[in-house]
């Protein structure tokens, strides 16, 4: 069973629930760990933003995933899509930094991998969710039938954040990812990339973009440029900018990202235009590039955001 593809410009303020699907895990640097993950990261942004994310993924029951816990807790966010498992561990990255950036060394068979595909529906059916969010790293195991589970018992709007992470890119998980997806958020070498790993024509960014729009049925892409800024095609072929600017003190670009896809998220809840809500998620990317980690660790960093965005005068009428 499929679900129903809704529009990604329907949400009213009330509907505020997003699901975010996949990895968390532990980013271990040469000097510290950070709890991440994209779905991690996107869920943290969301709650300080006024949103309810709830994370759908799974945990070892270790120290890590009591970590994780307490992060959460300590967040605000609903703790009811996290499952522990007793037998495998909380989800571990290893973090080289080098001059080009950092290489990531993505452990296998991690708790991630093994979200429940029944209890992942349950959460699903009991939250209704607007936006599903998910990516492909947490369907190269079994969770990819909880992922399917979840997205055929809902109707909702699907967000995927393509992310691909080597060595765990495959054809089939990318494609059946982007059939399912209304909309698709990548950067531009992610986008040269999905065009040759499909086979899709396009001469430029922009050609291939029009060729992916129209060949999955996409209803938006929305493609980030870095320092660049970013754009967004959607699906009657109407193009929305931002320009990029150099950044006056790069700290870490880590989480940059997910911090872009989780403002997008928010846009589309609150009924922002398209235009606005690219130029609001690039703002928010380029402010947590400024600051080390893909999470602020303090409520202040989104404080100006808040205000500048009225979300707090949004939520009183929602």
């Amino acid at each position: 069973m499929t679900a129903m593809r809704a529009s990604d410009d329907v949400f009213r303020p009330a509907d505020q629930t997003v699901i975010a699907f996949g990895e968390t895990l532990v980013d271990q640097f040469h000097d510290r760990n950070v709890l991440g993950g994209a779905p991690f990261n996107v869920a943290c942004h969301l709650g300080a933003l006024g949103a309810h994310p709830v994370l759908v993924t799974r945990s070892g029951k270790d120290a890590q995933g009591e970590q994780l816990q307490q992060a959460m807790s300590e967040r605000g966010l609903d703790l009811r899509g996290v499952q522990r498992d007793p037998a495998r561990p909380t989800g571990r990255v290893k973090v080289i930094e080098t001059p080009q950036g950092h290489v990531f060394d993505i452990l296998p068979d991690q708790a991630y991998d093994h979200i429940h595909p029944g209890l992942a529906r349950m959460v699903g059916l009991s939250l209704h969710p607007r936006i599903v969010y998910f990516g492909t790293l947490a369907q190269r195991g079994e969770s990819r039938r909880a992922l399917r589970e979840l997205l055929g018992t809902i109707d909702a709007c699907a967000f995927l954040d393509v992310n691909l992470r080597d060595p765990w890119v495959d054809v089939d998980t990318l494609r059946w990812s982007l059939q399912q997806a209304n909309v698709v958020k990548l950067n531009e070498e992610e986008l040269i990339r999905v065009g040759d790993l499909l086979a899709l024509d396009g001469a430029t960014p922009r050609a291939r973009a029009g060729v992916l729009v129209s060949g999955f049925a996409l209803q938006r892409l929305v493609v980030t440029c870095g320092a660049s800024g970013a754009w967004t095609l959607d699906g009657a072929g109407r193009v929305e900018s931002v320009s990029g600017a150099a950044l006056p003190h790069l700290v870490d670009s880590v989480g940059a990202g997910d911090g872009f896809a989780a403002v997008f998220i928010l846009g589309m809840l609150r009924r922002w235009p398209p235009g606005l809500r690219l130029a609001r998620a690039d703002a928010f990317a380029r402010a947590l590039c400024q600051i080390r980690g893909a999470v602020p660790p303090a409520q202040d960093f989104y404080v100006p955001f808040i205000h500048e965005w009225k979300l707090e005068s949004e939520r009183v009428r929602a």
